[in-house]
């Protein structure tokens, strides 16, 4: 009964962080899932600007619609899978509070984290942007060539194998080692942490967010697939899936090339 009545008051806040923290990432997620179903809507519809390549080159107006369609993407595709290292750089923030150390607010963290991805955006509106004066995309964002399409799904297969893959996923699966080995303290450390950690996720994920340019970047199906996929190779340590995943990217480029 003491032991019970002096743990009980130590976990409580604990608790509430984790709920608080949990409900906050779901927020984020859903309003990012609205405005991609919203935009998906308009698209079928025909009436979506930004999600509907115009024939001429893009202006930078038209660039900051499609970077800010890539952000929201981004957003609602990896908050999910950040969770875990959310939750674990709160616990070990409450954990240095209790010792009277700085205390830095979660969303420092979490910012850093969703600013690689904000720079990974920059990169393949740039890289859309070429893709559609190169008439290699269709309206509905979905590769014309096979021989955009295949390559990409061969490299996507191939870099499953390569060690810096695997380096990655496990900084991705197990960041204690960031916040052991390289905690920083005030805001813009916990910004610093955030994006070391990002940059990480960004190289482990980088070349399956490509493979939107495949089967379409609006395409919410495929979206929803590589989310997915995602959250679970961060959430499952068996290697059966990623070899699996493996074998099917490469086989689908080689057909897609053969057809």
């Amino acid at each position: 009964m003491t032991a019970a009545h002096v743990d009980f008051p130590s976990l409580t806040p604990l608790r509430r962080d984790r709920a608080v923290i949990l409900a906050a990432l779901a927020l984020v997620t859903a309003l990012a899932w609205g405005y991609l179903v919203y935009d998906a809507g308009r698209m079928t519809a025909g009436a979506c600007e930004m999600c509907m390549p115009l024939a001429h080159a893009w202006s930078a107006r038209e660039l900051t619609l499609v970077f800010l369609m890539w952000t929201i993407m981004m957003i609602g595709m990896m908050t999910p899978s950040v969770a875990p290292a959310v939750l674990l750089f709160a616990r070990l923030n409450r954990q240095r509070r209790a010792d009277d150390r700085p205390f830095v607010p979660t969303f420092a963290f979490l910012s850093g984290y969703l600013l690689v991805w904000a720079l990974f955006s920059v990169v393949v509106t740039l890289l859309q942007a070429w893709l559609h004066r190169a008439a290699l995309l269709s309206p509905a964002m979905v590769s014309r060539s096979p021989l955009l399409g295949g390559p990409l799904l061969i490299a996507a297969g191939i870099f499953q194998w390569l060690p810096i893959k695997q380096t990655c996923l496990r900084h991705c699966r197990s960041p204690l080692e960031l916040f052991l080995t390289r905690w920083r303290e005030e805001v813009t450390g916990a910004i610093r942490m955030g994006f070391d950690h990002g940059l990480h996720c960004a190289t482990c994920c980088w070349l399956l967010m490509a493979l939107l340019f495949v089967a379409g970047v609006m395409n919410l199906i495929w979206i929803a697939a590589i989310t997915l996929f995602v959250l679970l190779e961060k959430l499952s340590p068996t290697p059966w899936m990623s070899r699996l995943t493996r074998m099917a990217l490469v086989a689908a480029g080689i057909m897609m090339m053969i057809r």
